[in-house]
């Protein structure tokens, strides 16, 4: 078989040599030890949390090293292709801050290894199929669906494993350059195969395996590659396996960061670095992402159909703040961070020096409530001014019908957002912007009302006094010491202990303690049994509003 003939034949409108892409992709001019990583999602209109874990990873070794990061769209799947998905991949990560140095952009592409899109890069690959059937590496194969089905069962019935090698791809690999030259004029249509060395259909034991170190994993061994895998379909569009070989050497890729899905196609990867004489970047699989099923107790993956925190679009609908949710899943992705975290509390989680060896291989756990929690104390740290910013924007684009409480009282939202985060043991309250509105709400005339109910200890003609005592001897100016034993006064002067613990030691003498006195003021004022410090919520809400709530309780 001449094979550059076949070459010629398959591919006579391929003009370029492969030697010229190496002249129109340089080598990189990048420092010793600069990584260079990319992002490929497929634009289905589905950003997930899967997407944000591995983009993390992938911006933290490029940038952390010097490198390059960019964002390549895998979209040789037309079928699959939502209109405006690339747009939302690269809104929802800047969201949560991850950046890219060069690629595809919302205005076009950046960088001089494009295109970025792999759908605009068919003369490439062809180029190097073409490369690779000139060298007798890969051939046509005309085999139709039928005859497919016919070989998948035959291998079925007999417990084999299934796909084209061995005796199975010899109808293919064995036709003549005649024989394809008639088929071709016969209109039939066909794929490129690469031409597998690795041999199947053989016991384990005989198996030959490959050795890939992971920078995640270590050292990977597996059964070789066997099968004589598509690499160019019947439209001229390659396969996945293949684009992302071409790609990831000409875009100069060092690092490729996937999910451990991809693992099973490592053999077929590194066989195809192999046959086009490349070296292959450094893989880091990922672990899947877990979490603890509610109704078993037990693992499972994050389920897209199941689990809403899946998609990016929960974070940003809930409100989480970006760097809350960066923070946590950084607690997954290193397992040094939490203690990095602790010796450096008001550090910038930039500053961590993140690396693949700290990444776990097994199933990252994926919880919650962790996140609410690492979220209350990354928000302690954000600046109320900020903070009231950040709620700003969440509303303007997922509650709008909040915008006229916020927009014009700022300063207003700054004091309530700022309440009890000084001191030594500062509150912990505020958790993303839904629950935030939830907990701040009845500082707002509209959404203020009473949810709790007096204490058992007081009886409605004695919360009736109670609030009647308060507005006559309510000053507004009084600070919170004078404005305390106001009500200390009120209690000692109804038969209420001023002392919880002296009503607890002789609970027939009094009708309750002081707590209870205050309880009813509090919900008088808040509508709500807790709450952080009275006194400093009514300085807030001011003296004719904290008044009329008390008075309008008066009856």
């Amino acid at each position: 078989m001449d094979y550059n003939k076949l070459a010629e034949l398959l591919f006579p409108h391929i003009d370029k040599t492969p030697e010229d892409y190496d002249v129109i992709f340089p080598e990189r001019n990048l420092p010793e030890g600069a990584k260079v990583t990319r992002l490929g999602p497929s634009p289905t209109g589905f950003i997930h949390l899967g997407n944000l874990y591995g983009a993390l990873i992938d911006e933290r070794l490029a940038h952390q090293s010097g490198g390059t990061f960019f964002l390549r769209i895998e979209d040789t799947d037309d079928k699959r292709y939502v209109e405006g998905a690339v747009e939302t991949v690269i809104s929802s990560l800047r969201f949560f801050g991850i950046n890219f140095d060069e690629g595809a952009t919302e205005d076009g592409e950046v960088g001089i290894y494009g295109p970025y899109f792999q759908s605009n890069r068919g003369e490439i690959y062809q180029c190097f199929v073409k490369k690779l059937v000139s060298e007798g590496k890969a051939y046509p194969c005309f085999l139709t669906e039928e005859e497919l089905a016919d070989i998948r069962a035959a291998q079925e019935e007999a417990k084999e494993t299934t796909g084209i090698y061995g005796k199975y791809a010899e109808k293919s690999r064995n036709l003549s350059y005649e024989e394809i030259e008639a088929n071709i004029a016969a209109g039939k249509p066909y794929v490129v195969r690469l031409k597998s060395t690795g041999i199947g259909g053989v016991p384990t034991e005989e198996l030959k395996y490959i050795k890939v170190e992971d920078a995640i994993r270590g050292t990977v061994s597996m059964p070789e590659n066997f099968q004589d895998v598509v690499i160019l379909k019947a439209t001229g569009i390659p396969t996945y396996h293949f684009a992302h070989v071409i790609d990831d050497h000409f875009m100069r890729t060092t690092h490729v960061v996937r999910g451990e899905e991809w693992l099973m196609s490592l053999p077929i990867h590194v066989e195809l670095f192999e046959k086009m004489g490349w070296e292959p970047p450094t893989y880091c699989h990922t672990a899947v992402l877990m979490k603890i099923d509610d109704e078993n107790g037990n693992k499972r993956k994050l389920s897209k159909r199941k689990d809403p925190e899946l998609s990016l679009d929960y974070y940003r609908n809930e409100g989480y703040h970006p760097e809350a949710v960066k923070e946590y899943l950084l607690t997954i992705l290193n397992s040094n961070f939490e203690e990095w975290r602790i010796a450096n509390p008001d550090t910038p989680a930039d500053e961590f020096q993140f690396t693949t060896e700290k990444m776990s291989s097994g199933g990252a756990l994926f919880d919650l409530n962790k996140l609410n929690d690492i979220s209350k104390d990354v928000l302690l740290k954000i600046p109320a001014a900020d903070l009231a910013q950040f709620l700003i924007d969440w509303a303007k684009e997922f509650q709008p019908e909040l915008l006229p409480l916020f927009e014009g009282n700022e300063e207003y939202l700054t004091k309530i957002l700022d309440l009890g985060r000084d001191g030594k043991k500062p509150r912990k309250d505020l958790i993303y912007a839904k629950q935030i509105f939830e907990f701040i709400s009845y500082f707002f005339d509209d959404y203020f009302k009473i949810e709790s109910t007096i204490p058992e200890n007081v009886s409605d003609e004695d919360a009736m006094e109670i609030l009647t005592k308060y507005v006559e001897t309510y000053n507004h100016a009084d600070d919170q010491s004078e404005w305390f034993e106001k009500i200390r006064q009120i209690a000692d002067g109804m038969g209420y202990a001023l002392r919880p613990k002296d009503y607890k030691k002789n609970p027939d003498d009094y009708k309750g303690h002081v707590g209870h006195v205050s309880e009813v003021i509090r919900i008088a004022v808040m509508g709500r049994s807790q709450s952080p410090d009275i006194w400093e919520i009514q300085q807030i809400l001011g003296e004719e509003r904290t008044m009329a709530r008390v008075k309008a309780l008066i009856v």
